[in-house]
Protein backbone atom coordinates (compact mmCIF):
# COMPACT_ATOMS: atom_id res chain seq x y z
CA UNK A 1 0.00 0.00 0.00
CA UNK A 2 1.25 3.61 -0.86
CA UNK A 3 2.43 5.50 1.82
CA UNK A 4 -0.38 8.49 2.38
CA UNK A 5 -0.74 11.18 5.04
CA UNK A 6 -3.60 13.02 3.20
CA UNK A 7 -5.62 14.89 5.92
CA UNK A 8 -3.96 13.73 8.47
CA UNK A 9 -2.58 16.07 11.68
CA UNK A 10 1.34 15.90 11.52
CA UNK A 11 3.36 17.45 14.19
CA UNK A 12 7.19 18.09 12.86
CA UNK A 13 9.29 18.56 15.47
CA UNK A 14 12.53 20.65 15.00
CA UNK A 15 12.63 24.02 12.86
CA UNK A 16 16.28 23.52 11.43
CA UNK A 17 16.99 22.72 7.82
CA UNK A 18 15.67 18.94 7.36
CA UNK A 19 12.50 19.70 9.60
CA UNK A 20 11.78 22.47 6.97
CA UNK A 21 11.86 20.59 4.50
CA UNK A 22 9.93 17.66 6.01
CA UNK A 23 6.94 20.11 6.74
CA UNK A 24 6.57 21.22 3.22
CA UNK A 25 6.73 17.96 2.05
CA UNK A 26 4.35 16.95 4.02
CA UNK A 27 1.69 20.00 3.66
CA UNK A 28 2.27 19.09 -0.30
CA UNK A 29 1.13 15.50 0.06
CA UNK A 30 -2.07 16.74 1.74
CA UNK A 31 -1.44 16.84 5.63
CA UNK A 32 -2.64 19.23 8.05
CA UNK A 33 1.38 20.24 9.64
CA UNK A 34 2.57 22.08 12.94
CA UNK A 35 5.94 22.88 12.59
CA UNK A 36 6.97 23.23 16.40
CA UNK A 37 10.57 24.12 18.12
CA UNK A 38 11.11 25.43 21.64
CA UNK A 39 13.45 27.62 19.87
CA UNK A 40 12.08 31.20 18.27
CA UNK A 41 14.65 31.79 15.55
CA UNK A 42 13.51 31.34 12.22
CA UNK A 43 14.41 33.41 9.16
CA UNK A 44 11.32 35.33 8.34
CA UNK A 45 11.61 34.04 4.72
CA UNK A 46 11.56 30.89 5.36
CA UNK A 47 8.76 31.44 7.99
CA UNK A 48 6.62 33.14 5.39
CA UNK A 49 7.00 30.35 2.96
CA UNK A 50 5.86 27.79 5.47
CA UNK A 51 2.79 29.97 6.03
CA UNK A 52 2.21 29.80 2.33
CA UNK A 53 2.10 26.32 2.47
CA UNK A 54 -0.04 25.63 5.26
CA UNK A 55 2.28 24.84 7.93
CA UNK A 56 1.20 26.03 11.24
CA UNK A 57 3.99 27.62 13.44
CA UNK A 58 4.64 26.65 17.00
CA UNK A 59 8.05 28.34 17.86
CA UNK A 60 9.21 29.54 21.09
CA UNK A 61 7.04 27.49 23.62
CA UNK A 62 7.16 24.22 25.50
CA UNK A 63 6.37 20.96 23.17
CA UNK A 64 4.04 18.78 24.09
CA UNK A 65 0.46 19.73 23.31
CA UNK A 66 0.32 19.20 19.94
CA UNK A 67 2.26 15.86 19.98
CA UNK A 68 -0.54 13.64 21.22
CA UNK A 69 -3.65 14.80 19.46
CA UNK A 70 -1.14 13.88 16.19
CA UNK A 71 -1.75 11.41 13.70
CA UNK A 72 2.00 11.00 12.99
CA UNK A 73 5.14 12.72 14.69
CA UNK A 74 8.54 13.33 12.21
CA UNK A 75 11.56 13.71 14.15
CA UNK A 76 14.39 15.89 13.42
CA UNK A 77 17.77 14.31 13.80
CA UNK A 78 18.53 16.10 16.85
CA UNK A 79 15.06 15.13 18.69
CA UNK A 80 15.48 12.42 20.71
CA UNK A 81 12.93 9.68 21.30
CA UNK A 82 13.49 9.57 24.79
CA UNK A 83 12.38 13.35 25.13
CA UNK A 84 9.58 13.53 27.35
CA UNK A 85 7.19 14.95 25.13
CA UNK A 86 7.77 12.40 22.68
CA UNK A 87 7.72 9.47 24.35
CA UNK A 88 4.09 10.31 25.91
CA UNK A 89 3.39 10.55 21.96
CA UNK A 90 4.09 7.30 21.49
CA UNK A 91 2.64 6.01 24.49
CA UNK A 92 -0.83 7.48 23.64
CA UNK A 93 0.18 5.05 20.03
CA UNK A 94 1.18 7.97 18.07
CA UNK A 95 3.10 6.70 15.16
CA UNK A 96 6.53 8.24 15.38
CA UNK A 97 9.55 8.70 12.68
CA UNK A 98 12.43 10.52 11.27
CA UNK A 99 13.00 12.92 8.05
CA UNK A 100 15.10 9.86 6.64
CA UNK A 101 11.98 7.18 6.99
CA UNK A 102 9.79 9.92 5.96
CA UNK A 103 11.19 10.69 2.64
CA UNK A 104 12.49 7.73 2.02
CA UNK A 105 9.38 6.27 1.75
CA UNK A 106 8.10 8.43 -1.85
CA UNK A 107 11.70 8.32 -3.38
CA UNK A 108 11.57 6.79 -6.97
CA UNK A 109 15.36 6.35 -7.57
CA UNK A 110 18.04 3.90 -5.33
CA UNK A 111 19.38 4.88 -2.53
CA UNK A 112 23.07 4.95 -1.31
CA UNK A 113 23.42 5.62 2.15
CA UNK A 114 27.00 6.04 4.07
CA UNK A 115 27.10 5.75 7.79
CA UNK A 116 29.96 5.36 10.18
CA UNK A 117 31.64 7.52 12.76
CA UNK A 118 34.05 9.30 10.79
CA UNK A 119 34.36 9.85 7.33
CA UNK A 120 30.59 10.01 6.21
CA UNK A 121 31.13 13.66 4.44
CA UNK A 122 33.92 12.86 2.49
CA UNK A 123 32.64 9.48 1.75
CA UNK A 124 29.62 10.63 0.68
CA UNK A 125 30.52 13.58 -0.96
CA UNK A 126 33.11 11.69 -3.09
CA UNK A 127 30.83 9.10 -4.14
CA UNK A 128 28.19 11.69 -5.25
CA UNK A 129 31.07 13.23 -7.54
CA UNK A 130 32.13 9.39 -8.51
CA UNK A 131 29.09 8.95 -9.70
CA UNK A 132 28.13 12.18 -11.54
CA UNK A 133 32.11 11.56 -13.64
CA UNK A 134 30.31 8.47 -14.43
CA UNK A 135 26.89 9.99 -16.11
CA UNK A 136 24.86 9.02 -13.53
CA UNK A 137 21.84 11.11 -11.71
CA UNK A 138 22.71 11.72 -8.72
CA UNK A 139 21.82 14.05 -6.34
CA UNK A 140 24.05 14.18 -2.82
CA UNK A 141 22.64 15.18 0.72
CA UNK A 142 20.99 13.58 3.72
CA UNK A 143 23.32 14.80 6.69
CA UNK A 144 24.84 16.89 4.77
CA UNK A 145 23.67 19.33 1.85
CA UNK A 146 20.12 18.81 0.46
CA UNK A 147 17.44 17.25 3.06
CA UNK A 148 16.30 13.62 1.60
CA UNK A 149 12.71 15.78 1.81
CA UNK A 150 13.87 18.12 -0.69
CA UNK A 151 14.52 15.78 -2.97
CA UNK A 152 11.27 13.69 -3.18
CA UNK A 153 10.29 16.10 -5.91
CA UNK A 154 12.75 15.44 -8.66
CA UNK A 155 13.59 12.07 -7.67
CA UNK A 156 12.93 9.37 -10.40
CA UNK A 157 13.23 6.02 -10.98
CA UNK A 158 16.95 6.57 -12.42
CA UNK A 159 17.86 8.82 -10.24
CA UNK A 160 20.67 8.07 -7.39
CA UNK A 161 20.18 9.46 -3.78
CA UNK A 162 24.19 9.35 -2.29
CA UNK A 163 22.81 9.64 1.55
CA UNK A 164 24.78 10.65 4.64
CA UNK A 165 23.14 9.12 7.47
CA UNK A 166 23.74 9.45 11.06
CA UNK A 167 22.97 7.34 14.18
CA UNK A 168 20.42 10.01 14.89
CA UNK A 169 18.74 9.55 11.93
CA UNK A 170 19.29 5.61 11.92
CA UNK A 171 17.24 5.00 14.85
CA UNK A 172 14.19 6.34 13.66
CA UNK A 173 14.06 4.32 10.63
CA UNK A 174 11.78 1.79 9.75
CA UNK A 175 11.45 0.94 6.41
CA UNK A 176 14.35 2.95 4.88
CA UNK A 177 15.64 0.54 2.44
CA UNK A 178 19.69 1.51 1.01
CA UNK A 179 20.05 -0.31 -2.36
CA UNK A 180 23.93 0.13 -1.21
CA UNK A 181 24.34 0.70 2.43
CA UNK A 182 27.95 1.33 3.56
CA UNK A 183 29.04 1.13 7.38
CA UNK A 184 32.78 3.09 7.22
CA UNK A 185 33.91 2.31 11.07
CA UNK A 186 32.27 2.47 14.87
CA UNK A 187 34.45 3.68 17.17
CA UNK A 188 32.52 5.83 20.88
CA UNK A 189 30.47 8.59 19.81
CA UNK A 190 27.29 10.22 20.71
CA UNK A 191 27.02 8.23 24.19
CA UNK A 192 25.45 11.27 25.31
CA UNK A 193 22.71 10.62 23.35
CA UNK A 194 22.93 6.99 23.08
CA UNK A 195 23.81 6.24 26.56
CA UNK A 196 26.16 2.87 25.44
CA UNK A 197 28.73 1.87 22.44
CA UNK A 198 25.84 -0.89 22.07
CA UNK A 199 22.91 1.70 21.77
CA UNK A 200 25.06 3.50 19.47
CA UNK A 201 26.36 0.00 17.87
CA UNK A 202 23.02 -0.63 16.79
CA UNK A 203 21.63 2.62 15.77
CA UNK A 204 24.58 2.38 12.96
CA UNK A 205 23.48 -1.03 12.01
CA UNK A 206 19.90 -0.22 11.14
CA UNK A 207 21.60 1.01 7.97
CA UNK A 208 21.50 -2.97 6.88
CA UNK A 209 17.95 -3.81 8.78
CA UNK A 210 15.44 -3.92 5.41
CA UNK A 211 18.08 -4.93 2.53
CA UNK A 212 17.81 -8.00 0.90
CA UNK A 213 19.91 -10.65 -0.99
CA UNK A 214 19.51 -7.96 -3.94
CA UNK A 215 21.18 -5.10 -2.24
CA UNK A 216 24.88 -4.65 -1.72
CA UNK A 217 26.74 -3.88 2.02
CA UNK A 218 30.13 -2.26 1.78
CA UNK A 219 32.10 -2.83 4.66
CA UNK A 220 35.62 -1.58 6.34
CA UNK A 221 37.44 -4.81 6.16
CA UNK A 222 40.16 -2.80 8.56
CA UNK A 223 37.45 -2.16 11.52
CA UNK A 224 36.68 -5.35 13.71
CA UNK A 225 33.21 -3.57 15.36
CA UNK A 226 32.24 -2.73 11.82
CA UNK A 227 32.80 -6.76 10.69
CA UNK A 228 30.56 -7.64 13.77
CA UNK A 229 27.97 -5.18 12.98
CA UNK A 230 27.19 -6.38 10.03
CA UNK A 231 27.36 -10.27 10.24
CA UNK A 232 23.57 -10.25 10.07
CA UNK A 233 23.31 -8.01 6.97
CA UNK A 234 21.65 -9.93 4.51
CA UNK A 235 22.64 -7.98 1.10
CA UNK A 236 25.81 -9.44 -0.86
CA UNK A 237 29.24 -8.08 1.32
CA UNK A 238 31.98 -6.22 -0.37
CA UNK A 239 35.00 -5.18 1.38
CA UNK A 240 37.16 -2.45 0.80
CA UNK A 241 40.50 -1.80 2.46
CA UNK A 242 42.77 1.51 2.86
CA UNK A 243 46.00 -1.31 2.22
CA UNK A 244 43.96 -2.30 -0.98
CA UNK A 245 43.77 0.71 -3.03
CA UNK A 246 41.42 0.61 -5.87
CA UNK A 247 42.88 4.29 -7.62
CA UNK A 248 46.17 5.13 -7.51
CA UNK A 249 47.78 6.95 -4.14
CA UNK A 250 49.36 9.81 -5.74
CA UNK A 251 45.59 10.48 -6.91
CA UNK A 252 44.51 11.46 -3.74
CA UNK A 253 45.26 15.16 -2.86
CA UNK A 254 43.69 14.62 0.54
CA UNK A 255 45.33 15.13 4.16
CA UNK A 256 45.77 12.49 6.28
CA UNK A 257 46.02 8.43 5.58
CA UNK A 258 43.04 7.61 7.31
CA UNK A 259 41.24 9.37 4.66
CA UNK A 260 42.45 6.78 2.06
CA UNK A 261 40.02 4.45 3.10
CA UNK A 262 37.00 6.96 2.63
CA UNK A 263 38.67 6.96 -1.02
CA UNK A 264 38.42 3.35 -1.19
CA UNK A 265 34.80 3.11 0.38
CA UNK A 266 33.20 5.42 -2.22
CA UNK A 267 35.13 4.03 -5.12
CA UNK A 268 34.01 0.52 -4.32
CA UNK A 269 30.53 1.95 -3.62
CA UNK A 270 31.13 3.37 -7.75
CA UNK A 271 32.25 0.13 -8.89
CA UNK A 272 29.32 -1.58 -8.04
CA UNK A 273 27.21 1.07 -9.66
CA UNK A 274 28.94 0.31 -13.08
CA UNK A 275 31.04 3.68 -13.00
CA UNK A 276 34.07 3.30 -15.18
CA UNK A 277 37.78 3.12 -13.09
CA UNK A 278 38.68 6.18 -15.93
CA UNK A 279 35.71 7.99 -14.00
CA UNK A 280 36.49 7.25 -10.67
CA UNK A 281 40.20 8.29 -10.87
CA UNK A 282 39.28 11.80 -12.31
CA UNK A 283 36.72 12.36 -9.35
CA UNK A 284 39.30 11.28 -6.87
CA UNK A 285 42.29 13.72 -8.86
CA UNK A 286 39.73 16.76 -8.64
CA UNK A 287 38.93 16.22 -4.98
CA UNK A 288 40.83 18.24 -2.51
CA UNK A 289 38.32 17.59 0.42
CA UNK A 290 35.49 19.24 2.37
CA UNK A 291 35.41 22.25 4.25
CA UNK A 292 36.09 21.77 7.94
CA UNK A 293 37.50 18.42 7.60
CA UNK A 294 41.56 18.65 7.50
CA UNK A 295 41.07 21.84 5.45
CA UNK A 296 44.14 23.82 4.82
CA UNK A 297 44.28 27.33 5.19
CA UNK A 298 46.95 29.41 4.74
CA UNK A 299 50.66 29.61 6.15
CA UNK A 300 51.77 32.49 8.60
CA UNK A 301 55.81 32.82 8.76
CA UNK A 302 55.71 29.27 7.85
CA UNK A 303 53.27 28.40 10.19
CA UNK A 304 50.54 26.26 8.50
CA UNK A 305 46.92 26.42 9.48
CA UNK A 306 44.54 23.54 9.52
CA UNK A 307 41.35 23.74 9.98
CA UNK A 308 39.41 19.63 11.28
CA UNK A 309 36.29 21.20 13.47
CA UNK A 310 34.55 18.56 12.39
CA UNK A 311 36.48 16.79 14.70
CA UNK A 312 34.24 16.23 17.15
CA UNK A 313 35.19 12.99 19.29
CA UNK A 314 38.19 11.69 20.33
CA UNK A 315 38.99 9.24 17.25
CA UNK A 316 38.48 12.01 14.92
CA UNK A 317 40.74 14.27 16.86
CA UNK A 318 43.61 11.45 17.06
CA UNK A 319 43.42 10.50 13.04
CA UNK A 320 43.74 14.32 12.88
CA UNK A 321 46.60 14.88 14.96
CA UNK A 322 48.61 11.50 13.28
CA UNK A 323 48.35 13.08 9.96
CA UNK A 324 51.08 14.98 10.81
CA UNK A 325 55.11 14.17 11.73
CA UNK A 326 55.80 16.84 14.00
CA UNK A 327 55.86 20.55 15.14
CA UNK A 328 52.09 20.41 16.23
CA UNK A 329 49.96 22.95 18.51
CA UNK A 330 46.60 21.49 18.44
CA UNK A 331 43.69 23.68 19.55
CA UNK A 332 41.00 21.36 21.56
CA UNK A 333 37.72 21.51 23.15
CA UNK A 334 34.31 22.31 23.55
CA UNK A 335 31.68 20.00 24.97
CA UNK A 336 32.98 16.24 25.66
CA UNK A 337 30.46 14.10 24.36
CA UNK A 338 31.93 10.87 25.28
CA UNK A 339 35.49 8.83 24.64
CA UNK A 340 38.57 7.96 26.30
CA UNK A 341 40.87 11.18 26.43
CA UNK A 342 43.80 9.06 27.08
CA UNK A 343 44.06 7.76 23.57
CA UNK A 344 45.33 11.13 22.59
CA UNK A 345 48.87 11.34 24.99
CA UNK A 346 51.28 8.90 23.09
CA UNK A 347 49.80 10.91 19.23
CA UNK A 348 50.52 14.51 21.31
CA UNK A 349 53.87 13.26 22.99
CA UNK A 350 55.25 12.14 19.47
CA UNK A 351 54.02 14.75 17.42
CA UNK A 352 52.91 18.04 19.54
CA UNK A 353 54.70 20.86 21.10
CA UNK A 354 51.96 22.30 23.03
CA UNK A 355 47.79 22.07 23.38
CA UNK A 356 45.47 25.28 23.62
CA UNK A 357 42.59 24.49 25.33
CA UNK A 358 38.59 25.89 25.13
CA UNK A 359 35.50 25.87 26.29
CA UNK A 360 33.87 23.14 28.82
CA UNK A 361 36.41 20.80 28.38
CA UNK A 362 39.30 22.47 29.13
CA UNK A 363 39.69 21.09 32.14
CA UNK A 364 39.33 17.24 31.07
CA UNK A 365 42.15 17.74 28.27
CA UNK A 366 44.08 19.08 30.81
CA UNK A 367 43.91 16.55 33.46
CA UNK A 368 44.11 13.61 31.09
CA UNK A 369 46.95 15.25 29.03
CA UNK A 370 49.53 17.70 30.97
CA UNK A 371 51.70 15.28 31.86
CA UNK A 372 52.75 14.09 28.60
CA UNK A 373 52.41 17.60 26.88
CA UNK A 374 51.60 21.43 27.78
CA UNK A 375 48.46 22.50 28.16
CA UNK A 376 47.51 26.00 28.28
CA UNK A 377 43.75 27.77 28.67
CA UNK A 378 42.20 29.99 25.79
CA UNK A 379 38.76 31.68 26.92
CA UNK A 380 37.85 32.05 23.35
CA UNK A 381 38.60 30.48 19.97
CA UNK A 382 40.18 33.87 18.99
CA UNK A 383 42.67 33.89 21.74
CA UNK A 384 43.39 30.24 21.13
CA UNK A 385 44.21 31.10 17.28
CA UNK A 386 46.51 33.77 18.73
CA UNK A 387 48.91 31.67 21.95
CA UNK A 388 49.12 28.74 19.28
CA UNK A 389 50.89 30.62 16.44
CA UNK A 390 53.09 32.21 19.23
CA UNK A 391 53.85 28.89 20.10
CA UNK A 392 54.37 27.13 17.08
CA UNK A 393 57.77 26.91 15.40
CA UNK A 394 58.29 28.60 12.06
CA UNK A 395 58.08 24.97 10.14
CA UNK A 396 54.73 23.94 12.39
CA UNK A 397 51.16 23.03 12.14
CA UNK A 398 48.33 24.96 14.13
CA UNK A 399 45.82 22.31 13.73
CA UNK A 400 41.97 22.40 14.85
CA UNK A 401 41.25 19.21 16.48
CA UNK A 402 38.82 19.86 19.28
CA UNK A 403 37.67 16.12 20.14
CA UNK A 404 34.50 17.60 21.40
CA UNK A 405 31.16 18.94 20.15
CA UNK A 406 30.67 22.75 19.37
CA UNK A 407 27.61 23.98 21.55
CA UNK A 408 29.24 24.82 24.03
CA UNK A 409 30.71 27.79 22.28
CA UNK A 410 28.98 27.86 18.85
CA UNK A 411 25.87 27.10 16.98
CA UNK A 412 27.83 23.65 15.77
CA UNK A 413 30.94 22.66 14.28
CA UNK A 414 30.44 24.99 11.11
CA UNK A 415 30.62 28.14 12.88
CA UNK A 416 33.61 26.97 15.07
CA UNK A 417 35.56 26.14 11.86
CA UNK A 418 34.54 29.53 10.31
CA UNK A 419 35.67 31.43 13.28
CA UNK A 420 38.84 29.84 13.06
CA UNK A 421 39.14 30.95 9.68
CA UNK A 422 38.21 34.14 10.15
CA UNK A 423 41.01 34.65 12.70
CA UNK A 424 43.36 32.89 10.85
CA UNK A 425 43.27 35.53 7.61
CA UNK A 426 43.66 38.13 10.17
CA UNK A 427 47.00 37.13 11.13
CA UNK A 428 47.62 36.39 7.32
CA UNK A 429 46.29 40.03 6.98
CA UNK A 430 48.21 41.71 9.73
CA UNK A 431 51.90 39.34 8.59
CA UNK A 432 51.28 41.16 4.78
CA UNK A 433 50.67 44.63 6.37
CA UNK A 434 54.46 44.23 8.30
CA UNK A 435 56.16 43.11 5.33
CA UNK A 436 54.85 45.86 3.23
Amino acid sequence: MTFSVRGQNVTVVGAARSGVAAALLLAERGARVTLTDESAGLEETTAARLRDAGVALELGIRQGGTFTSSDLLVLSPGVPLDQPAVAAARHAGVHVMGEIELASRWLSGRIVAITGTKGKSTTTTLTGRMFAAGGLKTVVGGNIGTPLSSQVASSTPDTFHIVEVSSFQLETTDTFHPWIAVLLNLSSDHLDRHGSMEVYGAAKARIFANQTGDDWAVINADDPQTLELARAARAKKVFFSASTPLVPLSSIRLIGKHLVADVMAAATVAQIAGVSHDAIVQAVESFIGLEHALEPLASVNGVLFVNDSKATNVEAAQRAIESFERGLIVIMGGRFKSGDLSRLREPLQARAASVVAIGEAAPLITRALEDVVSVEHAATLEQAVRRAYELAPRDGVVLLAPACASFDMFRDYAERGDVFKREVLKLVEENRSRER
